[in-house]
C-alpha cells in the first residue's frame, strides 16, 4: 500500500488537496481510502458526502473515513479508565475529572497513527492510503508521541513484570486495602496492545519506497515559515517529504490595483518558496472563483497540482537520515535539517550505547545506530550544506 500524508499550517487548503489527491487517484483506477485524523473533521464537508469512523464508499474506487478519538477510547482504553477513575475516587475525585485522568494526553493521536499502521499490517484492499493530518504543529506531536509512549509503557510493563507480578499482587490478596490499588491484569493487557499497535509506525513513515508526506501552504510569511520548521522536524525522523503544493495563488487577470498588489506579494512569496525548498517539485493551485466543494471541484484542483502525473508516483527521492563513509574507521551520520538556521536552535546530541539521540526544541528522534557504529566514539559535530554531520572514529 502506498501511503500519502497531507499536512500544513491550519486553514491553507490541505484537507481540499487531501481530497483531491485521492479523488485523482481513484480516477486512475486505484483503490484509495482517504482518511481525517483530524479532531476538527472537514474531510466530508471538503467531498460534499457524509462520512463516519469506518470507511464510507463515495465514488467509484474511493472511501472515506473520519476517525473517532471517542469511540477509539470507549473500544480500546475502557478498563484502564475505569481503573484509573476508581483510584481517583479512593482520592476523594469524583465525577467527570476522575473519568478524564484516565485519558492520557496525547491518546487520541496515537489511536490515529494506529490506524496506518493497521491498514498496512492487514494489507487492506487498497493500493493507496491518503491521510488528512490535523495542522502542522499537532502532526509533528502525532509523530513524537510513540517514541514517548514507547518509553512510558515499557516502564509499567517493568512495574508489572518486577514489582506487581511477583510482590503486590500476592500480598493484595491478604492486606484488602492494597487490593484496591492494584491494578487488574487486564489494563496491563490493555497498555500493551496500544503500545503494540503504535510500535514500528515511524519506521513506517520513513519508509521513502511506500511512504511520504506531502506540504500543502499559502504564499504567506508565517505559513512559509511554518513549513520549514516542518521541514525540518520531518526530516529529524527520517520521512520523506515529496512535493509542496501552493494553494490559493491570485490569477494574474485583474486590473484592479488592489489584486494587482496582493499578487505582487504572493509572487515573491512564491519566488522565495522555489529557492528555499528546492529541489523538491512544487505545484501551484489558483485561487478559484468558486468554493471548492465537492467531486467536481476537486477534479479541477487534482488537474491543477498533478496535470497528467500519477499521484501514487515519489515525486522525490531523498534519504534524509543517511551514514557516509570518510575513511577507514571513520564514519559520518548525515541528517539533513534545511532551515536549522532560520529557527534560532542548536540541536543536541547524546550517544547512549547504540542509541543517538538528537533534540532540536521539542522534539527528539533517537537513532538506532549499526552495531559497527555503536562501538565507536563521537568525535564531534558540524553542519555542512543543510546536514547535520556527526563523526564517529573507532577507539584507539
Amino acid at each position: 500500500m502506498r501511503n500519502i500524508i497531507f499536512t500544513g499550517k491550519g486553514g491553507v487548503g490541505k484537507t481540499s488537496v487531501a481530497a483531491a489527491t485521492a479523488l485523482k487517484a481513484a480516477d486512475l483506477g486505484f483503490k484509495t481510502l482517504i482518511m481525517s485524523t483530524d479532531p476538527a473533521h472537514s474531510l466530508g464537508d471538503s467531498l460534499d458526502v457524509q462520512l463516519g469512523p469506518s470507511p464510507v464508499k463515495i465514488t467509484e474506487n474511493l472511501w472515506g473515513q473520519e476517525v473517532s478519538v471517542f469511540g477509539d477510547l470507549n473500544l480500546n482504553w475502557d478498563v484502564v479508565r475505569e481503573h484509573f477513575a476508581s483510584l481517583m475516587e479512593s482520592r476523594g475525585i469524583e465525577g467527570v475529572y476522575a473519568e478524564e485522568m484516565g485519558v492520557l494526553p496525547g491518546m487520541e493521536e496515537l489511536f490515529s497513527l494506529s490506524y496506518i499502521k493497521r491498514y498496512n499490517e492487514e494489507q487492506a484492499d487498497f493500493d493507496l492510503l491518503v491521510v488528512d493530518c490535523a495542522p502542522t504543529g499537532e502532526t509533528l506531536r502525532l509523530l513524537s508521541l510513540p517514541e514517548t509512549f514507547g518509553w512510558f509503557i515499557k516502564l509499567i510493563r517493568n512495574v508489572e513484570k518486577y514489582m506487581v507480578k511477583p510482590v503486590i499482587r500476592p500480598l493484595s490478596k491478604k492486606i484488602k486495602k492494597i487490593d484496591d490499588f492494584v491494578a487488574p491484569e487486564e489494563v496491563y493487557e490493555k497498555v500493551d496492545n496500544l503500545f503494540s499497535s503504535t510500535e514500528g509506525i515511524i519506521d513506517l513513515l520513513a519508509d521513502g519506497s511506500k511512504s511520504t508526506v506531502r506540504l500543502v501552504m499559502n504564499p504567506e510569511k508565517m505559513v512559509i515559515k511554518e513549513s520549514m520548521r516542518a521541514l525540518t522536524y520531518l526530516n529529524l525522523y527520517g520521512i520523506t517529504v515529496d512535493s509542496i503544493t501552493i494553494n490559493r495563488v491570485m490569477p494574474d487577470q485583474s486590473s484592479d490595483t488592489y489584486f494587482q498588489k496582493w499578487r505582487a506579494i504572493q509572487q515573491k512569496y512564491i519566488e522565495q518558496i522555489q529557492d528555499a525548498f528546492a529541489p523538491i517539485p512544487i505545484a501551484e493551485v489558483p485561487l478559484f472563483e468558486g468554493e471548492v466543494v465537492g467531486l467536481d471541484m476537486l477534479r479541477k484542483v487534482g488537474a491543477k497540482v498533478y496535470g497528467d502525473k500519477n499521484p501514487l508516483d515519489i515525486m522525490f527521492k531523498e534519504n534524509p537520515i543517511d551514514i557516509k563513509k570518510v575513511s577507514e574507521g571513520h564514519y559520518t551520520v548525515r541528517v539533513r535539517l534545511p532551515f536549522i538556521d532560520h529557527m534560532g536552535m542548536e540541536p543536541k546530541i547524546l550517544k547512549l550505547g547504540d542509541d543517538l539521540t538528537i533534540r532540536i526544541g521539542d522534539y527528539q528522534k533517537i537513532v538506532a545506530l549499526p552495531i559497527f557504529l555503536a562501538g565507536m566514539e563521537s568525535t564531534g559535530a558540524s553542519f555542512e550544506d543543510k546536514w547535520l554531520n556527526i563523526d564517529f572514529e573507532r577507539k584507539h
